[in-house]
């Protein structure tokens, strides 16, 4: 059940699949006993040959558990433990070492070079499966991490850099057994090369100090300078600089100049080739821990830097919430100054007109009567004089035409009187019918003969509400279905009740809203007429009149063809009279409770 398995798993598919193991064997016939016994107990097994296999194979996923010969070509069991360690994200899988026979030296190697259990490959398979078991129990189930592009585990890159052959293929040789990448340079020129055009970065550069055919310490100085002068502070460390002793003591004054040149370690002769490898994973443990430490650094940043983005991105996008909403408040608040002061002068304007016409419209008005009273005395019958008669007679005609002309213009002062007092005082008693006739007759001019006008009062016919509902609402909607119609046409005014509300539709033969601009003809200031013919506030201030009776406009297509505005408030009782003001309210008259066409 061996696959090439790529991508990442989820913490679910990870708890529901089975155990993943990866068996590190370079035996064929052990490898595939060791493969049948592990699937026969419903493992998913993978195989690597040799250590060096089993690192690329921990790049491209991390199984559940790893199961590792000691004896292995190149890198052995106790060096792949190492490095499995040295990783902080493959540190955590356990790690069962297996050996051909009873070895203590190498059990004790293994387990101390990180294993977690180690096992005679005679050992029953049970056993085998039991320590197996133990060890998964003890791993707490983990998803890989998604979305990281980096490898898993990174093998250790060493540059020996020696202009002797023999030693340089010797250092190699020791170097490749224990699982490092190695690359060899006679001078400096082909070790700065490795350098720059490696595919992986140099971890190490072993460096011959007593060099006969180059200056060990201007090497030593040469490659401290590719490390550049901030190197240190990169999410990598640089690669560490180690000299060598080869051919015998090397003098204090050499060993000063080479650690001034930017040396970082020194390894003297030793007879004991194990005690230099031993030295070497020290070191190199210390880089790799160097590297995880400053990666761990760079990664922490990095996630303030995001947090704070993140943090200073929501701030902005509140404060840009916060500067819409304020503006838009200010938007709304200067339509409704505008539309209150021009309300206001108007209200004070129409009053005033209606004042200077009433008075001598009055005196008119008495003597067109009796006038009209006199000619009637008079009569046609008791003057001789066909002439007379006659002109008695026409001006009879006159003074009846007279009179209608003139209670036109009574009726005209009184729909004004109506008109400037709509805004005062806030929610009273109005007589709906009356009232929207009045605006209908104050519309008379601009609707003239070519719109034909339709009332259909269904509803109740008093109101509690806003006189603002008929005065603006009315108007503004009314008025602007006049001026949308061209030629001919209908404007129909429907007044209902719903339930517990109130609904005023008004419909027309125009062209109609676009009903990509329906939801937009409510803002203030925005217009579908010409530059110059309209403000763009008697909608908007429609909409604040409505939403203050806590109601709801809507525009939408009419039976007619055009627009059709749909007004809905609820029905308001009127405010019950105080007990301790009953006896006030008893004796004398309030305006405000009488139904009014909107006082």
């Amino acid at each position: 059940m061996v696959s090439d398995i790529s991508g990442r798993a989820t913490l679910a598919e990870a708890e529901a699949r089975p155990p993943s193991l990866l068996v590190v064997e370079d035996s064929e016939t052990q490898a595939i006993m060791i493969r049948r016994m592990l699937e026969g107990h419903g493992f998913h097994v993978e195989r690597a040959a040799s250590a060096e296999a089993a690192l690329d194979h921990l790049n491209r996923k991390l199984p559940d558990l790893v199961i590792a010969d000691y004896h292995l070509p190149g890198m052995n069991g106790g060096e792949l433990s190492r490095q499995i360690r040295l990783n902080s994200r493959t540190r955590s899988i356990p790690l069962l070492m297996l050996t051909e026979a009873e070895e203590v030296e190498t059990e004790r190697e293994g387990l101390e070079s990180g294993a977690d259990a180690y096992l005679s490959k005679a050992a029953d398979p049970d056993l085998m499966i039991l320590r197996i078991r133990a060890l998964l129990r003890q791993r707490p189930v983990a998803a890989e991490e998604p979305g990281t592009e980096t490898p898993h585990f990174r093998r250790i890159r060493f540059l020996v850099v020696d202009d002797d052959p023999a030693t340089r293929a010797q250092h190699q040789a020791w170097l490749a057994r224990d699982g490092y990448l190695v690359d060899v340079a006679p001078d400096l020129d082909t070790a700065g090369q490795l350098i720059a055009q490696g595919n992986s970065p140099v971890d190490c550069v072993l460096v011959t100090l007593q060099a006969r055919l180059f200056d060990s310490v201007e090497v030593c100085r040469a490659l401290d300078a590719l490390r550049g002068p901030d190197a240190r502070m990169q999410a990598g460390s640089p690669f560490l600089l180690i000299g060598l002793e080869r051919d015998g003591h090397v003098s204090k004054e050499l060993l000063s100049r080479a650690f001034d040149a930017g040396l970082d370690e020194f390894i003297p002769v030793l007879l004991d080739p194990g005690v230099l490898r031993v030295r070497l994973r020290a070191i190199v443990r210390r880089k790799l821990l160097q590297d995880e430490t400053q990666q761990a650094e760079a990664d922490r940043r990095q996630r303030a830097v995001t947090l704070e983005r993140a943090r200073m991105a929501e701030a902005l996008t509140q404060a840009n919430g916060e500067l819409e909403a304020a503006n838009n408040k200010l938007i709304e608040t200067q339509a409704k100054l505008v539309q209150a002061a021009k309300m206001a002068s108007l209200g004070e304007l129409v009053a005033g007109i209606a004042h200077e016409i009433n008075n001598p419209l009055a005196f008119i008005l008495a003597h067109q009567a009796t006038v009209q009273r006199v000619l009637s005395q008079i009569g046609t019958a008791a003057v001789p004089d066909e002439a007379a008669r006659a002109a008695i007679a026409k001006a009879q005609d006159r003074a009846t035409a007279m009179g209608a002309g003139l209670r036109r213009i009574q009726d005209l002062v009184l729909n004004l009187r109506r008109f400037s007092r709509m805004d005062e005082g806030g929610f009273q008693l109005v007589d709906i019918p009356e009232a929207l006739d009045t605006v209908l007759t104050l519309l008379s001019p601009k609707l003239g003969e070519r719109i034909a006008i339709g009332r259909h009062y269904r509803g109740a016919p008093v109101l509690w509400c806003s006189p603002a509902l008929l005065n603006q609402v009315v108007m503004n909607i009314v008025s602007n279905a006049a001026d949308a119609i061209e030629g001919q046409g209908r404007i129909d005014v429907t007044a209902t009740a719903e339930g517990r509300d109130y609904v005023i539709v008004i419909e027309d033969s125009g062209p109609g809203i676009p009903a990509d601009l329906q939801e937009r003809v409510f803002e203030p200031f925005f217009t579908t007429k010409p530059i110059g013919s309209g403000t763009g506030l008697g909608l908007a201030i429609a909409y604040t009149v409505v939403q203050a009776h806590k109601g709801a406009i809507a525009v939408g297509r009419s039976p007619l063809g055009g627009a059709a505005f749909r007004i809905v408030v609820p029905l308001k009782q009127e405010p019950a009279v105080p007990q301790d003001d009953a006896a006030g309210a008893a004796a004398e008259t309030n305006p405000a409770h009488r139904p009014a066409a909107g006082v």
